[in-house]
């Protein structure tokens, strides 16, 4: 039988999709999406005859039966999930579940929203002499985070600071992050990254919440904040004419 197959849609756009997610996708007989929170067009792209399930409205009780069935069913079942399948997807407690029915599982990654961000705004984020660390986090919020991930830590490092699921708690986030970054750190709002309503602006970090109040942006938002974004002429060592390497000797 075919394994149960947990895809990342990506940030939204369809063609951001991996080309063996897009295959995927086009081999379903059962889709299980996130409705909610994947772009429409995706979904689309698996077969006229695929058997389409909404789950915006379900808890894992109600999935796990459905993916177990499906799958013993011989059907080819693609579990889609927005974004990358590593950040804050929530596939872990599913493929525990699948593992204890002995159904095999494949996991095929995705854009995440800070790529694409990123890339929206034809930016780097490790620039030499600046910044040379990405961290990927979230405010805590309901479900918390341990102590050593709190966002004063993350905040202290001065890296180029990636925060998901923290639009609700915008005000907190914008003072912690206050007493580590400068008022004037260059801060990349990210509303619907990819998708045709896509929202993203580059302000300062003193503007943050205002900002997001201002466009009442709660789902579906990424902070970038990095002072890589600010654009300065430095440039790496890797093409720089005295660094040799494997395949080019210094001039």
């Amino acid at each position: 039988m075919h394994p149960v197959s947990f895809v990342g849609a990506g940030p939204g756009a369809s063609d951001l999709l991996t080309l063996r997610a897009a295959d995927r996708l086009r081999a379903a007989d059962v889709l299980i999406w996130t409705d909610s929170l994947v772009c429409p067009g995706i979904p689309k792209l698996a077969p006229d005859g695929c058997e389409k399930i909404r789950t915006s409205t379900m808890t894992l009780e109600d999935v796990i039966p459905l993916l177990v069935d499906r799958h013993k069913s011989g059907k080819r079942v693609v579990r889609l999930h927005d974004g990358d399948t590593a950040l804050y997807s929530a596939i872990n407690e599913q493929i525990c579940a699948l593992t204890d029915h002995n159904i095999p599982v494949e996991v095929v990654p995705g854009i995440s929203a800070y790529q694409a961000a990123a890339a929206g705004l034809a930016s780097e984020l490790t620039i030499p002499g600046i910044v040379q660390t990405i961290v990927l986090g979230r405010a805590g919020g309901r479900t918390g985070v341990p102590d050593s991930e709190e966002l004063d830590r993350l905040a202290a490092l001065k890296a180029s600071l990636c925060l998901y699921l923290s639009a609700r708690h915008v005000d907190e986030v914008q003072s912690t992050l206050l007493k580590h970054y400068p008022a004037n750190t260059p801060v990349a709002v990210g509303h619907r990254v990819s998708w045709p309503d896509e929202l993203l602006s580059v302000i300062s970090l003193e503007e943050m919440a205002a900002f997001t109040q201002e466009h009442a942006l709660i789902r579906t938002t990424l902070y970038l904040v990095s002072p890589a974004l600010a654009r300065g002429p430095q440039r790496s060592r890797l093409y720089s004419p005295d660094h040799d390497h494997l395949f080019r000797a210094s001039s």
